[in-house]
């Protein structure tokens, strides 16, 4: 397997220099201050992987292999009028990159929100600060601090009690700091951070899309950008909606296997795969990760390895664990990745991900899941499973 380790460029804490340390060779990294929808000068993906290699010596190497991501605009999901130049721009992203040796894209295809959270440093026993989402703090949100129209009817009214209890119990201070997770926006954020009333607006344009109207606008998008992705020998590999579950009254369709099915079925081509995020799928307790990793050998091209452990009471409320303990078997996760790596002799990309905030990182400066040390400590306990694995093969 590859050690790949995100970056998010040159303000990024972690430093390319400490990131040399932990060990890992190959760079997850994109251009985060284009504009989504343009297309990626190649001059600037150039400019950007030199950067990367500018340390490079004999025996300690970086590499920029794994772009995550191309964001993908939402018009292309609305497939609105016009979207098929935000297409084009796609493409000659991917044109480009190839040009510069990359040949690896994670992207997504989540309608207005990334990555959702209701806590970004949430303390566990042992002192490490986590991420977290807590499904009553997000219905609380939904329900009485954006107030979206409709919210009731996604949620029983056990829910909305319990909900309506977390509400009473939060202070202005405890309402804003919940906005700001929720809508303001991630770093490495794929789409744009947004006020209450933009955060409705932006809702409002999905308001007559289904998941079959979504998915088939994926397809459509799929079917544009795939036969260059084959003609440039690219793997674009597709993140689950993360949560894997429909959120705000938005389709989401890539959650479990099923979803899979239908997009490999829909758009058959060796270079339409997925990023096993092993995290996101394991949020639902009806995904079986091993399972997963042994079926979709063919489409796996990148994967993130990361677990949760759910909530018995309420298994949509979750934490990120530690890496190798978690409601998720990691290490048959890994097994089978090895063998998919001796079946369809190709090496698969893993990067640890969203470590926890730990030890002298807690009083830093640092991105909500990417600190240094949290994803060493995973990169490390990730390391020794391949190599116990690889040996015992």
């Amino acid at each position: 397997m590859r050690e790949s380790w995100r970056w998010f460029g040159p303000n990024d804490p972690v430093s390319l220099a400490e990131i040399r340390q932990t060990g890992a060779t190959d760079i997850v990294s994109a251009l985060h201050d284009i504009p989504i929808g343009e297309a990626w000068p190649r001059e600037r993906i150039s400019q950007h992987r030199a950067l990367i290699e500018a340390g490079n010596v004999d025996g300690s190497e970086l590499h920029w292999t794994v772009v995550e991501s191309i964001p993908v605009h939402d018009s292309i999901k609305l497939a609105e009028a016009g979207h098929e130049a935000y297409v084009d721009a796609w493409i000659q992203s991917m044109r480009n990159l190839a040009a510069e040796g990359i040949r690896t894209i994670c992207y997504n295809f989540m309608p207005v929100i990334d990555w959702t959270r209701t806590d970004l440093r949430y303390q566990l026993p042992n002192g490490v600060y986590a991420l977290r989402f807590d499904q009553d703090r997000f219905a609380a949100f939904d329900l009485f601090i954006l107030q979206r129209e409709g919210a009731k009817d996604d949620y029983t009214s056990g829910e909305i009690a319990r909900a309506k209890t977390v509400f009473d119990a939060m202070s202005k201070d405890d309402i804003d700091a919940l906005t700001q997770t929720i809508i303001a926006g991630l770093p490495g954020k794929m789409t744009d951070a947004y006020s209450l009333s933009d955060f409705r607006t932006a809702l409002a344009r999905y308001a007559h899309i289904d998941h079959g109207a979504l998915r088939g606008n994926l397809v459509a998008f799929l079917e544009r950008v795939l036969p260059v992705a084959e003609e440039l020998d690219m793997r674009l590999a597709i993140h689950p909606d993360d949560p894997p579950w429909d959120m705000f009254g938005l389709p989401r369709v890539i959650c479990t296997p099923a979803d899979l099915d239908k997009l490999f079925a829909s758009a058959p081509s060796a270079s339409n795969g997925i990023t096993l995020c092993v995290g996101t799928f394991g949020s639902r307790p009806d995904n079986d990760l091993p399972q997963m990793a042994h079926d979709y050998r063919e489409h796996i091209h990148f994967a993130h390895l990361r677990g949760v452990s759910r909530d018995p009471a309420e298994p949509r409320t979750f934490i990120e664990a530690n890496h190798l303990d978690s409601d998720i078997d990691m290490i048959e996760v890994i097994r089978n990745l090895l063998e998919n790596e001796q079946a369809t002799q190709r090496e698969i990309f893993v990067r640890p991900d969203h470590g926890h905030l730990m030890l002298s990182d807690i009083s830093k400066t640092t991105n909500p899941g990417y600190s240094a040390i949290g994803r060493m400590k995973g990169l490390a306990e990730i390391r020794g499973v391949i190599r116990a694995l690889s040996t015992n093969n």
